[in-house]
């Protein structure tokens, strides 16, 4: 049976028309996924669990996770020297130190003011890419680092933003976290990745880095037993870091598949979901000071996002 050439046009556009609705599906099941770490980071605190030992078995299990991932890709484990100097890096300036001032500062601060908190990211990127010298003075975005600013003195200001005005003490805390994990991309973007590709990349810094935080553990006396049985903080930290790990890894898929451009834009996804994560999961509601910070946030990531649509997508 033959097929006029009239159709063809047609069946192409619908097929891409679905293609980019499905990206689309995958960004907003990322920014959903994520969102969802920062109340689950909370509720692993919630019995006195201190930070090395949440960031060990965080990274042993995103470890597992991965190279299952890798193991089904059929990729190497094979790594260098420098793949191991930056896997070391990425451990440290990724995880280690990022992961313990939020565990550290989720604790005291609402998981819903964590989640507007990390959308400084892609904001703090900016002026560390020109310190750098990898990107180009952009009045836009230049405002959109301000709308950043405007949005964390939204939070610590007024005395009635938080539940406690003793809590703004945690947000420098909070915010040492934004400031590693943009220096981290922006390391990986001058520097690149060894030769590792992304999973390989965070399969091995989480290998290192659950091999860094072992003693680290076990000297301050903060370790977890593995043991059942599992109560909510366990189960939270389990859940973590595999939503961690798995959006991760489809967060990679979709990078390739889209462009890192349309890729970054889950971060509306996280800071909004992330919200209402807290809303549903802690029973978390907030002051108009801290919806005004929300607003202001995004806001910003609009001024600092590149703009670019997903690539078009083969039928």
């Amino acid at each position: 049976m033959t097929v006029s050439a009239s159709a063809s046009p047609s069946l192409s556009l619908s097929a891409s028309a679905s293609g980019r609705l499905r990206l689309v599906g995958v960004l907003l099941l990322l920014g959903i996924g994520w969102g969802s770490t920062q109340s689950l980071g909370k509720m692993a605190v919630s019995s006195g669990y201190q930070h090395f030992g949440l960031i060990f078995w965080q990274l042993v299990i995103g470890a597992v996770l991965l190279g299952a991932v890798n193991v089904l890709r059929r990729r190497s484990f094979a790594i260098t020297a420098a793949g191991l100097r930056f896997a070391v890096v990425i451990a440290l300036i990724g995880t280690l130190i990022p992961n313990s001032t939020f565990y550290m500062s989720v604790a005291h601060l609402p998981g819903g003011v964590m989640s507007i908190l990390i959308s400084t990211v892609p904001l703090l990127s900016f002026p560390l890419a020109l310190a750098l010298g990898m990107d180009r003075f952009s009045t836009m975005r230049l405002l959109g680092l301000c709308c950043g600013l405007v949005g964390v003195a939204l939070i610590a200001i007024p005395q009635t933003s938080l539940p406690s005005p003793d809590m703004a003490v945690w947000l420098p805390v909070a915010m040492v976290g934004p400031v590693f994990y943009a220096l981290e991309g922006n390391y990986v973007a001058k520097w690149g990745t060894a030769g590792l590709d992304a999973v390989q990349a965070m399969f091995w810094a989480s290998t290192v880095g659950a091999v860094i935080a072992l003693p680290l553990t076990l000297w301050s006396g903060q370790w977890i037993s593995p043991r059942p049985p599992y109560g909510v903080p366990e189960l939270a930290l389990i859940a973590s870091s595999c939503v961690h790990a798995l959006v991760y890894a489809a967060y990679v898929w979709l990078a390739a598949r889209a462009g890192a451009v349309f890729a970054t834009q889950t971060s509306y996804f996280v800071t909004g979901s992330g919200v209402l994560w807290a809303m549903l999961l802690l029973g978390e509601r907030f002051s108009a000071w801290v919806w005004a910070a929300l607003v202001v946030m995004l806001v910003g990531l609009f001024l600092v996002q590149p703009r670019q649509g997903p690539r078009p997508v083969a039928a």
